[in-house]
């Protein structure tokens, strides 16, 4: 993801445009990441994936264990 101010990603708005199709475009504002610009192609296929519901069942041995072996990180939150 190339990295832009976004006082120059609007002065050029065309270049940065026609550059999203190849890569997302991060516009900071006060050197912080505060808007991503992706393809529509990207974006549709975030939103099949995100749509994706499998039951345990549907899930193989490696998925299954790789689930069983994770640990939450030391910053979770307890349920």
């Amino acid at each position: 993801m190339v990295t832009v101010p976004t006082a120059e990603f609007q002065r050029d708005f065309p270049a940065w445009q026609r550059r999203r199709r190849r890569e997302p475009i991060a516009a900071t504002r006060d050197g912080q990441p505060s808007t991503v610009v992706i393809s529509v192609e990207e974006y549709r296929r975030l939103k099949r994936r995100n749509r994706q519901a499998l039951r345990v069942e549907m899930l193989d041995d490696a998925t299954l264990a790789a689930l069983a072996a994770t640990e939450a990180s030391e910053d979770a939150e307890a349920p």
